[in-house]
């Protein structure tokens, strides 16, 4: 629970930064992206964060898309959308993260991190597809009166794992975050791993053979 509270507190310095660097481009003239179709002058020329989006996601995936959207939008026009020669979207999505780590600095914990990105988001896209293709698991998702529920439990889980990718992130060197892992016996790893090894037959039991023959026409 701590690393969920730091995690979620120590992105702030990040987005707070961003912030005061949007306004002050926004006061020099440096914002202005044109009117909208009301005439409107739309002053996000410089944005670098989706606010809203950032607090109130509940996957991972939404906080990517949210933090650091100029850096991210950079990587997949230059390096993923160049890497489509590969044929395997994974691949090319594991090398950008590659390259972003490389990007940031060469200490262990930047690895760490944007490897469990890569992890993180390759198991919550396996989570999606299993719950939209399970006749179950759909109906149970769709039950209104346990949204708030699985939106408290969802929240949970995804401000718990980005404060544990933080970690290394944040502490830099081997010798420090190994430490914090260490101590809670290498929590995230494991419950992504055994998720990347698990979710695929779950998949297999409980999307019925007609479903998949109907996906796949």
């Amino acid at each position: 629970m701590y690393i969920l509270v730091w995690g979620k507190f120590v992105l702030y310095k990040y987005v707070t930064c961003w912030l005061v660097t949007e306004g002050v481009c926004i006061l020099t003239g440096l914002g202005f992206n044109d009117f909208d179709e009301n005439r409107k002058a739309k002053w996000d020329a410089c944005a670098n964060m989706k606010v809203w989006l950032f607090e109130t996601t509940p996957q991972f995936t939404g906080t990517i898309a949210s933090f650091n959207t100029n850096t991210n939008a950079w990587v997949a026009r230059y390096i993923f959308k160049r890497l489509k020669f590969l044929g395997n979207k994974e691949l090319s999505q594991g090398l950008s993260l590659l390259f972003l780590a490389l990007w940031h600095g060469l200490h262990s914990g930047y690895l760490v991190c944007f490897q469990m990105e890569f992890l993180i988001v390759i198991v919550e896209r396996q989570a999606i597809r299993l719950i939209r293709d399970s006749p179950t698991l759909s109906n149970l998702a769709s039950i209104t009166v346990l949204q708030p529920f699985y939106y408290l439990v969802q929240q949970t889980i995804h401000w718990l794992f980005m404060g544990y990718s933080m970690v290394a992130f944040c502490l830099f060197t081997w010798d420090k975050w190994i430490k914090v892992y260490k101590s809670i016996y290498f929590l995230g790893h494991i419950f992504f791993l055994s998720l990347l090894v698990i979710l695929p037959y779950l998949h297999k039991a409980m999307v019925p053979r007609k479903e998949k023959l109907k996906k796949m026409e």
